[in-house]
């Protein structure tokens, strides 16, 4: 019998590979197989192996729980059918009468759960600026929720210090790692409870799968989470958990292009005399450029910007590129290009939160840089 690999040891990529998951046992496939099974022979009454019923848990979707987890340095994960029932799941941790900070800027989805959904429930949910956090403590505060890079305006938040003023009084930190992926950081190392993912994004990284993840070193939240899911049954199908791991499979060498790909972008925006702001960790202007690259191993795919004409020269551009295609989402191998205020934060809109109507988001892809960066100066030119 093969002695099992030692992952603590192993790099990044190879964890990505290899961790949770191995040649399967009965045939000796090398990847995981799709298991269709919606139901499981017992031994007896009672008496079952490993799974019982599909929404509790699959051979296919424990592999991909395994898999990420291994990335992100946690003991516990949950696979779930979309990032926001992964969301859903964690703010269900939450009681009538406890306090919830979300960040001033954040998905659009976000702010309409917890504001649309649990709020009427009886949740309080209080948006603010997460560098000043002990403004906005409460005594009832349970719950502090991180985007890092936050969408749209790539803002960087200091994990450890948001942790430590959290921490304090008991507050669970929960950190939405889906623009950075564990590649880029990983928030549990940095004292972090909670991790979550869409996993529709650069995790399957094709546009091709939708689906949500958590990740938690705590037993006792991880029971609870692991109740929500089955008990929701939010679950990703067999199918979409075998395309998430494939897409990790090549994680690692895909967020370095997309890495490089959006500096190369970055460079020529800076230069280019109609935009009025680039926002981009990356640059050393950046409020958060020393946090970036205090927490992050690179500064991400995600490009934001600002134009000097106004919302209309913002939709003008995201109507006349060639190769970024007006979509929304983001994190996979073709390049997308959207206006925030008008798609995927159109439920801001009326709130302390709303995106500037001028912000153009860039979602930097895998193809040449070179094509990339023409594609965006003549939609620029054009203006």
């Amino acid at each position: 019998m093969d002695d099992p690999l030692d992952l603590t040891a192993l790099g990044f990529e190879t964890r990505a590979i290899h961790g949770g998951t191995g040649p399967d046992g009965v045939s000796g496939a090398v990847n995981t197989p799709i298991n269709v099974s919606s139901t499981f022979k017992q031994d007896a009454v009672g008496e079952y192996r490993a799974f019982d019923y599909a929404r509790t848990g699959n051979p296919t979707r424990a592999s991909l729980e395994a898999n990420l987890a291994v990335l992100e340095g946690a003991t516990f994960g949950f696979a779930f059918a979309s990032g926001m029932a992964a969301e859903d799941a964690v703010m269900r941790l939450l009681h009538p009468g406890d306090h919830l900070i979300l960040p001033s800027d954040m998905y659009g989805g976000t702010f309409r759960l917890a504001t649309q959904v649990l709020a009427p429930a009886g949740l309080e949910v209080e948006t603010g600026d997460l560098d000043h956090l002990g403004d906005l403590m409460r005594p009832n505060t349970r719950m502090v929720w991180i985007e890092t890079p936050t969408n749209p305006r790539l803002r960087i938040i200091d994990i450890r210090a948001v942790v430590e003023v959290a921490h304090r009084q008991g507050a669970l930190v929960v950190v939405d790692n889906t623009f950075a992926t564990p590649w880029l950081q990983q928030p549990l190392s940095l004292g972090a409870d909670i991790v979550v993912h869409s996993t529709t994004k650069y995790l399957g990284g094709h546009s091709d799968v939708v689906g949500g993840f958590v990740a938690t070193n705590n037993p006792e939240l991880a029971d609870r989470i692991g109740f929500l899911q089955n008990a929701a049954g939010a679950v990703p199908g067999p199918f979409d958990c075998f395309l998430v791991q494939r897409g990790i499979k090549t994680l690692s060498i895909r967020m370095e292009r997309h890495c490089s790909n959006a500096l190369a972008v970055v460079e020529m925006l800076v230069e280019h005399p109609a935009v009025a702001t680039v926002l981009h960790p990356s640059l050393p202007g950046h409020d958060g450029h020393e946090t970036a690259r205090r927490q992050m191993r690179a500064y991400g795919g995600m490009v934001s910007f600002t134009l000097g004409g106004g919302e209309s020269a913002a939709l003008d551009v995201c109507q006349r590129t060639r190769i970024f295609t007006l979509a929304e989402s983001l994190g996979a191998v073709e390049s997308l290009i959207e206006n925030p205020s008008r798609m995927t934060h159109a439920s801001l809109a009326s709130s302390t939160s709303a995106v500037p109507a001028d912000l153009v988001r860039l979602s930097v892809g895998l193809e040449s840089a070179d094509d990339l960066v023409a594609d965006i100066r003549q939609a620029l030119d054009s203006l």
